[in-house]
């Protein structure tokens, strides 16, 4: 039984700890908000009074916190109470830069480093099913693949360190965009006296198909699962796009790169945010783009 330590227990760590537990292994964690420790407390997972008493017995240590500024802070604290040889897996979505810091931090102890981010959302930690896009020496990624697989179906290494981050922040600003464009094709779709599952049956099989339609259709009706049958509560909030379409944007001014479709659905999100919607899933900003009108056509 390996123990491994996992600090922040939000909506994605505690369910990815959980399955960490399921698959035999001790955990210990810590997150700031009382409330996430009662939800591991019932999950199996040992608490911890603070980060660093939660590493000092570890083999492993898991980190999913909010940005790359919180991950160099608690690396700083952490590492140094770890043990020798610990593993450090970063799944946090942040800054390539902030995962190349960790990575250094790390490796100033003589500590293994990954950097893991995630996809999935919180169906996918719950199920188990995310992919892991992973950046690390290969030594590291062999060790973290085994405690990785207890939380993901699909674990990839993408490269050095800060490549997890790299190929996330690409997959993402992907995924931004085109559901940008599936929601403005069905908007359009609808006002010239298309039904959505007539859209839906046509994009689907054809040159349009995506997973933002096929798997994740922002309309009632043709993708049962789809948030946009429950309210578009989030499965990926509005607000985590819009995080990561702006670190795509960052990584594309640091190196150079011309993502001008990137910067507007930067753009697009920035302002469904401000209305005050960041807390609906991305799916939603179909109802951004159809202005005042709300229409439900099926």
């Amino acid at each position: 039984m390996t123990t491994i330590a996992f600090i922040g227990l939000g909506n994605m760590g505690n369910p990815m700890a959980a399955n960490l537990v399921r698959g035999g292994h001790r955990v210990v964690g810590f997150d700031l908000m009382a409330d996430n420790l009662k939800t591991a407390e019932a999950n199996g997972i040992s608490v911890a009074s603070d980060a660093a008493s939660a590493v000092s017995d570890a083999d492993v240590v898991v980190t999913m916190l909010p940005a790359g500024k919180h991950v160099i802070s608690v690396f700083g604290d952490i590492v140094p109470r770890a043990k020798p040889g610990t593993l450090f897996i970063d799944s946090s979505t942040i800054d390539v830069d902030s995962a190349r810091k960790a990575s250094a931090i790390a490796a100033e102890k003589r500590m293994h480093f990954v950097d893991a981010p995630v996809s999935g959302g919180t169906g996918g930690a719950t199920a188990g099913t995310l992919t892991f896009m992973c950046g690390g020496t290969q030594d590291a990624f062999a060790k973290a693949q085994p405690f990785l697989e207890k939380m993901g179906k699909r674990i990839v290494h993408c490269g050095e360190a800060g490549a997890g981050q790299a190929a996330k922040i690409c997959n993402n600003m992907i995924l931004g965009i085109s559901m940008i464009g599936v929601a403005e094709a069905f908007v359009l779709g609808e006002k010239l006296g298309l039904s959505h599952q007539a859209l839906f049956d046509v994009a689907s099989t054809s040159s349009g198909q995506c997973w933002s339609i096929n798997t994740y259709c922002p309309v009632p009706g043709p993708v049962p699962t789809s948030p946009a049958n429950n309210g578009y509560k989030p499965g990926f909030a509005a607000a985590l796009m819009l995080k990561d379409l702006k670190l795509a944007q960052e990584a594309a001014l640091s190196a150079g790169a011309q993502t001008p479709l990137g910067a507007e659905a930067a753009q697009i999100y920035g302002l469904f945010n401000a209305l005050g919607e960041g807390g609906q899933d991305f799916s939603g900003i179909i109802n951004f783009l159809r202005g005042s009108e709300t229409k439900t056509q099926t």
